[in-house]
């Protein structure tokens, strides 16, 4: 049993379990509102023909909407009060309460699992914020979407109720300098060590900047990464490292390593 994983860039990730495809916060466009990604949109044959899709909250870049309403008429699980918010704006929003799983297809499941990530409030959208689990064809994902570190993550497993075999852990941002409520390259190598992942697949990184990103530091966007990686091997040495360029995927096998498409 495997799943493969393709990062689209961003916290974007196509999720093929068991025959039913995933997108995880999906930006398809060139822009998030006034952020710009580098090189251009993720190609459709990559991400059409989502069963459903999973939005871990509603800041810009993770729930852009003109993105989500590209995907059809597919079931966007969310925490209810973000859901809600979906709903009203053109979109099949699904609230996910605390603790159920919701069944895609086949035997697919999803449910939310925590995350913290209070900083930059919204005023005009909920600002819940969640990762997810998705579990099926014996394989266990967990979604981190945008989170700090805190205990509660050690409870991921349990959640789960089966060992992570991949965390889509994210590393970084759309600027050189973290916010809070996000995880550095060190700190997302600690995560991934306290759930337990027996493979990690850095994202939220190398995408995205601002309209004047031409004056940042150069090579910023590229630094996530290779951090993350290097990070890994020093403090997390059970977990394995997968780092991909946008548009890459890799076949994730709960026992055995990464696999070239």
């Amino acid at each position: 049993m495997s799943v493969r994983v393709r990062w689209l860039g961003h916290a974007t990730v196509v999720l093929d379990v068991g025959g039913v495809r995933l997108v995880t916060d999906p930006l398809l466009l060139p822009h998030a509102g006034l952020l710009r990604r580098r090189g251009g949109a993720p190609r459709r044959a990559d991400w059409r023909g989502a069963a459903a899709v999973l939005v871990s909250h509603l800041h810009h870049d993770h729930a852009e909407l003109a993105s989500l309403r590209m995907l059809g008429p597919v079931p966007v699980l969310a925490a209810p009060s973000s859901a809600h918010w979906l709903s009203t704006h053109g979109v099949d929003g699904v609230g996910l309460p605390e603790g159920r799983w919701r069944t895609v297809a086949g035997d697919v499941r999803v449910r939310t699992v925590p995350a913290e990530h209070g900083h930059r409030p919204m005023p005009h959208r909920p600002n819940a914020a969640t990762g997810f689990v998705v579990r099926g064809a014996g394989v266990t994902v967990w979604f981190a979407g945008d989170t700090g570190p805190f205990p509660g993550l050690a409870r991921v497993p349990e959640l789960a109720g089966a060992p992570v075999d991949l965390a889509l852990v994210p590393v970084g941002g759309w600027g050189p300098r973290l916010s809070g409520g996000h995880l550095d390259p060190v700190e997302a190598a600690r995560v991934c060590a306290l759930v337990g992942a027996r493979v990690a697949v850095p994202v939220h990184w190398g995408t995205l900047h601002a309209p004047a990103g031409r004056r940042l530091p150069p090579g910023w966007m590229d630094r996530g990464g290779r951090a993350f990686e290097a990070a890994v091997h020093r403090e997390a040495p059970d977990v394995r490292p997968c780092v991909l360029a946008p548009g890459e995927a890799v076949v994730v096998d709960p026992v055995r390593v990464p696999a070239a498409p």
